[in-house]
């Protein structure tokens, strides 16, 4: 992977190449034309040395796709950028993102969709998309323009950092969402259980004099949104679950063919809540984290198929906001260039599930969620040409003073990891390579 790699013409030879969508998994070559994956197997053709990637050793695959970030812009650059952001993705192995619209104003209109499209393209690193509020300032009483957003390219909607609490204004939403096809994101929570909590409620929130959030809260507004999609059968996402309950509803509501998918991070399946004991603000996200228990739990959830996608939820933060005291410093870490390796040390190390049903997970579902499947998140001929080139084995420490993104907010700072990106491709172009950086 050498400096002069800067086409959209590729030939990535020798790599074990999985694509769970089309059931690849085996060691072939990846052809790259105008951009779009042109032939996976043995190519024929030929091409010029410096446009040949040897990938032996390692694993390649549909590029990686978070649909669930915050990039900050507009609003708080000061702790990232749609540009900072987007290097910071291609670096963990991420082609494609999904901002969030809780941002300062609020992603809210056809303008604003357009402003994320317009900085991502101009960065020219990760495909970057948008979801756009379900509600006016997200405030949880009026709808917004739900139908200009999705016409300017909005692959969704959500108030998330809030859950929408009016149960009325939720059934208004899912209608208006099936309207056009997009998913309806809803961050878990009802407030009137949730309180002011920060961790998780139970005797170690009583232990460290920390007011608790408890996991009903997550699993009412969930349960409630379920039975109201019932008969509307709009496509329902649930975010960042973090509960036995939430996975138990979730397993009862498929099973009935209501259309619900969910999403799960690195840190509820590594982390529980016995780590917020030194009262380092790092562990301190929302949801919280939870208990062993509830880790089983969405460990399985991920071994059933209950759990659709895995996602970083990377929520930089400034350091001073991070050193205020726990009550009081924000919710959220950043995990895009740490997300590989965690997820490889909770599912793949532990046993839980094999190399293709992770990149599914990474690739080819959450494609499928956002409607991008036509585009993204596969090796079927005429798309895209997003790959991921990673070696599996490869062992390192994360250093938050090494990240490309802004923020260092990142519990997992001096962890030993296995599993590390050291390609991605958008489009054909060599936009990260470890060699190079």
């Amino acid at each position: 992977m050498g400096n002069k790699i800067n086409t959209n013409e590729l030939l990535i030879k020798n790599g074990r190449v999985i694509d769970p969508l089309n059931e690849i998994d085996s060691v072939c070559d990846v052809l790259i034309e105008a951009g779009k994956i042109c032939e996976v197997g043995k190519p024929h053709k030929e091409l010029p040395e410096e446009k040949v990637i040897d990938a032996s050793g390692k694993i390649v695959c549909p590029g990686f796709i978070d649909m669930h970030v915050h990039f900050r812009e507009p609003g708080d650059e000061e702790e990232e950028t749609i540009r900072s952001g987007s290097h910071a993705a291609v670096a963990g192995g991420y082609t494609s993102v999904v901002c969030m619209p809780n941002t300062d104003p609020t992603i809210q209109d056809e303008t604003s969709i357009e402003f994320v499209h317009r900085m991502g393209r101009q960065t020219r690193k990760t495909h970057v998309y948008a979801m756009g509020a379900l509600t006016k300032d997200r405030k949880g009483v009026e709808l917004s323009e739900m139908g200009l957003m999705a016409g300017a390219g909005a692959v969704g909607f959500t108030d998330d950092g809030t859950g929408l609490q009016d149960a009325s204004v939720m059934r208004k939403a899912l209608k208006y969402a099936s309207m056009f096809g997009l998913v309806v994101s809803q961050h878990c929570q009802d407030n009137s259980l949730a309180g002011n909590g920060v961790i998780n409620a139970g005797f170690n929130s009583t232990l460290l004099g920390l007011p608790g959030m408890s996991p009903l809260a997550e699993e009412l507004m969930l349960w409630r949104d379920i039975q109201l999609n019932k008969s509307i059968k709009t496509k329902y996402h649930a975010q960042h679950i973090s509960t036995k309950g939430s996975v138990d509803i979730i397993r009862r509501a498929k099973q009935e063919g209501i259309p619900v998918t969910c999403e799960v991070t690195p840190h509820h399946l590594l982390l529980n809540e016995q780590t917020v004991a030194e009262y380092d603000t790092n562990y301190k996200m929302n949801p919280p984290l939870r208990t062993e228990e509830d880790i089983a739990a969405l460990k399985e959830a991920v071994k059933e198929g209950v759990i659709d996608a895995l996602i970083t939820d990377h929520a930089p933060h400034l350091q001073s906001e991070k050193e205020l005291e726990f009550l009081y410093a924000p919710f959220g870490i950043i995990g895009l260039e740490s997300a590989l390796p965690l997820f490889e040390k909770a599912l793949i190390e532990d046993g839980i599930i094999e190399w293709s049903e992770l990149i599914a997970m990474l690739t080819c579902r959450p494609a499928e969620i956002l409607g991008i499947n036509d585009t993204k998140g596969s090796f079927t001929k005429g798309k895209w040409g997003d790959v991921t080139i990673f070696d599996p084995e490869e062992k390192w420490q994360i250093d938050v003073n090494k990240f490309i993104s802004k923020a260092r907010n990142c519990p997992f700072h001096g962890w030993n990891v296995k599993g590390r990106v050291s390609c991605t491709i958008v489009g054909g172009e060599v936009r990260y390579s470890s060699e190079r950086n």
